[in-house]
């Protein structure tokens, strides 16, 4: 009796038209390439996208380390500046082997801050950025084309492409136009 029923529906079901099968199939074929081309296109952007944040890890990965390590580099800094150059040749041999000690010191945490990606933003002289500068004053200056970082109170850092601290600057006022 089943298979009767099946030969009943076979006789009573209308005639397919081979052309719209094929159309309907051609359509079919389509619409899934293009979720196909649709998903391969969404993993590439995916696997774009984490091999720029795992890069991006690995270089800001110490930002915060960096930072805390910049008040090192400007004590010694300080400590190398508040030094003069005649005091450095009066001094006796103990002295002046301390001096060296700390200037070796000074050169061996730039460096290693330097292989981390971390360096200083260079400021006197330069047209003022407030992406990596921070106005801290205005100097009065006929000589400097306005705009122009005159003094740097602290120097700036950046990581990478990004600014980890902005230099503290004084910015000339009062000169010719910047062209």
């Amino acid at each position: 009796m089943a298979d009767n029923d099946i030969a009943a529906a076979a006789e009573s079901a209308p005639p397919v038209d081979p052309a719209a099968e094929a159309a309907a199939l051609r359509e079919e074929n389509a619409a899934l390439k293009d979720r196909l081309l649709r998903a391969i296109a969404e993993t590439e952007n995916l696997r774009r996208r984490s091999e720029r944040e795992a890069a991006d890890a690995r270089v800001y990965a110490v930002t915060k380390f960096a930072g805390d390590m910049l008040s090192t580099a400007d004590n010694l800094a300080r400590a190398l500046a508040s030094v003069s150059a005649e005091v450095r040749e009066a001094a006796d041999p103990a002295v002046r082997t301390l001096i060296e000690g700390v200037e070796l010191t000074e050169r061996d945490l730039i460096a290693a801050l330097s292989r981390h990606s971390v360096k200083p933003i260079s400021a006197e002289g330069e047209k003022f950025d407030p992406n990596v500068h921070q106005a801290v004053f205005e100097v009065e200056d006929a000589t400097k084309p306005v705009g122009t970082v005159a003094n740097v109170m602290q120097g700036g850092w950046r990581i990478g492409e990004r600014t980890l601290r902005p230099a503290m600057v004084g910015v000339t006022k009062g000169g010719p136009a910047r062209s």
